[in-house]
């Protein structure tokens, strides 16, 4: 029914009226909003689980010293990590070790002689994890200087940060098709207080109010249907003209879709599609039982 349909039921509803192309104009824009939507919430979740992935079971001792003092109070530093319960990997960051993670901060070519950078010493821990706070007290004791770094400080609020974002994403989708559901509904009350007269004549003539109802929900159905997969079309063709994460620095990097998650938009019409049809039906059934 909702495909194939009736020519004669499709007269019910006139095809050139305003209220269609405003009902295909507002689905396209929704659509193209929901793929955004969707990327975004993605890229959230990618984003948490990097963040998680990246920060968990690392820590880095940092020393501050005289440049002199610094290759033994490291090789001190090393030995005492590596006697250590719970530390399954050390190693001391290098000169280019640090010019990389400066480099996003302040560009290429950096020299890093004129800055009194302490030393660092990146851990890995095993599975059972460390005793952090013994750890400090030896440091403090044989290196002076040192500062046990434990991640899981900064790990925390990044997460949380990427789960609200990964929030607004779902948020702005439930939005959207709410505003879907509303819009449909208030096209479908217009269009059938327009076509009353039509409505009242198609009654006296033997047609029943679930044969009229199915014209209009037909109708607005494939409306939101045509004009939902036309605007996310075109917005999944600009999430892939996007640069990928690798050409981007900040937050927001890495927008987009991966492998079998460009298979997601697909669903985003079929989902309006399904929004329309239950507002159309609510609404032409609440509408024909108030028209006499």
């Amino acid at each position: 029914m909702l495909v194939r349909g009736d020519t004669r039921s499709d007269q019910v509803v006139p095809p050139s009226e305003f209220t269609a192309r405003l009902t295909v104009f507002a689905a396209a824009a929704m659509g193209f909003l929901a793929v955004f939507a969707l990327a975004l919430t993605l890229a959230a979740d990618r984003l948490a689980d990097s963040w998680g992935d990246g920060l968990a079971r690392t820590s880095t001792v940092r020393i501050s010293a005289p440049a002199a003092q610094m290759p033994a109070l490291q090789a001190t530093a090393l030995s005492i990590l590596e006697t250590t319960a719970g530390v399954e990997a050390v190693r001391a960051l290098n000169a280019e070790d640090q010019q990389a993670l400066l480099e996003p901060w302040f560009g290429a070519g950096l020299d890093l002689t004129t800055l009194p950078l302490p030393g660092l010493i990146e851990i890995t821990e095993a599975t059972s994890g460390f005793d952090a706070q013994g750890l400090q007290l030896r440091l403090e004791a044989e290196v002076p200087g040192a500062v046990l770094d434990d991640h899981n400080q900064w790990r925390a609020p990044l997460v949380a940060s990427a789960q609200r974002l990964r929030s607004v994403g779902w948020f702005s989708a439930l939005l959207l098709g709410l505003t879907a559901a509303a819009m449909v509904t208030l096209a479908a009350n217009a269009s059938l207080a327009a076509n009353a007269q039509v409505i009242r004549v198609l009654r006296l003539v033997g047609a029943t109010d679930r044969y009229i109802a199915q014209a209009f929900i037909r109708r607005f159905t494939l409306r939101v249907l045509l004009g939902a997969f036309g605007g996310a079309a075109v917005a999944m063709v600009f999430v892939r003209v996007l640069p990928p994460a690798a050409d981007m620095a900040g937050f927001l990097s890495g927008i987009g879709f991966e492998g079998a998650e460009w298979l997601l938009p697909a669903i985003i019409p079929l989902l309006m599609a399904a929004v329309a049809f239950l507002a159309t039906r609510y609404a032409a059934h609440r509408a024909l039982r108030e028209i006499a």
